[in-house]
């Protein structure tokens, strides 16, 4: 079952960092703030005027929405690189750019996000702290921001929010993802109480492509063992008949009719008769069991579970 874990951000939760609530405040808060509420005391003239500010304070945080960013993000913003003081339009555009085949191996580096302090407003070009909005020309600079991660999106389509436990940003509604505390990594709701855990699952590379997973904005599948794996490098697999664990071993599926299938074609292809009674032992990548069993130059069957997913290991 696959689901998606696209990464947007990342910092580790501390004891003081903000709540979830206070993090992801949202330029809606300060559209609330410049509106006043409605008095019938107030004359015409000074709810008319009340009305008029309200709609260019809004007009004001909605200035370039959804007309500056980058192919990562669409924000009214660009940071500043603490490792390098170089400007780029998010941390994602600086590790492609510092990371290039083409820059000296010794210069190549990653953005230390947690340390990103300083953004730069991309309508007025005001260098200032980290914050919602601007501080000289009033702009929202994202509509989501989190505080915490420092990051900036104005495409809240993509339901964005903050998981304590993994300290950082994802997307896909938080509703609909769940944090198991022993993987170390939020999951979708449908597996919450199906998955097997395996510690750690989600802190290491993918085993195809090498691409660290918990950090990945690309889809993530979680295997019936427990392992993950790129959703797309899980279908590549599959496409070239690979239909194991690269990292256990164990079936990612159900193979139960392919091993009908070796039944049809061991018993159409008998052995020779100085090999007929030649015993090995073999384990199951399946159920790990450890078996003695006759001997054929197809492969072997697990007498406990009848998967051919087995190997020899003496004999």
């Amino acid at each position: 079952m696959s689901f998606s874990m696209e990464e947007v951000e990342i910092k580790h939760s501390g004891a003081k960092e903000l709540s979830y609530q206070q993090q992801n405040e949202s330029c809606e808060v300060f559209e609330e703030e410049v509106r006043g509420s409605f008095s019938p005391q107030s004359g015409g003239n000074r709810v008319d005027k009340q009305e008029s500010n309200d709609a260019e304070a809004t007009e004001l945080l909605d200035k370039g929405f959804m007309e500056y960013g980058c192919p990562h993000y669409r924000r009214r913003c660009r940071i500043r690189a603490p490792c390098c003081g170089e400007i780029f339009d998010c941390r994602h555009c600086h590790n492609e750019a510092k990371n290039n085949i083409n820059v000296d191996q010794k210069l190549r580096h990653d953005l230390p996000r947690r340390q990103i302090s300083k953004v730069i407003c991309s309508l007025c070009g005001t260098e200032q702290e980290a914050q919602q909005v601007c501080i000289n020309c009033g702009v929202c600079m994202g509509k989501y921001f989190c505080n915490s991660c420092k990051l900036f999106d104005d495409d809240t389509s993509k339901r964005q929010y903050h998981c304590d436990g993994c300290g950082i940003c994802r997307i896909g509604g938080q509703e609909n993802f769940f944090h198991c505390h022993k993987c170390g990594c939020c999951y979708s709701i449908l597996l919450k109480n199906s998955h097997p855990c395996v510690e750690g699952a989600m802190h290491h590379d993918c085993p195809i492509c090498f691409e660290f997973l918990f950090e990945s904005r690309q889809n993530v599948t979680v295997l019936p063992c427990g392992h993950t794996i790129h959703t797309n490098c899980f279908k590549e697999m599959r496409d070239h008949f690979q239909y194991a664990c690269p990292l256990c071993s164990k079936s990612v599926c159900d193979m139960s009719k392919v091993w009908e299938k070796f039944d049809e074609e061991i018993a159409a292809t008998p052995m020779p008769e100085q090999y007929q009674n030649k015993m090995v032992s073999i384990l199951c990548n399946d159920c790990e069991t450890k078996s003695l069993v006759r001997f054929h130059v197809l492969a072997q069957k697990c007498p406990n579970c009848k998967s051919y997913n087995t190997r020899q290991t003496r004999g």
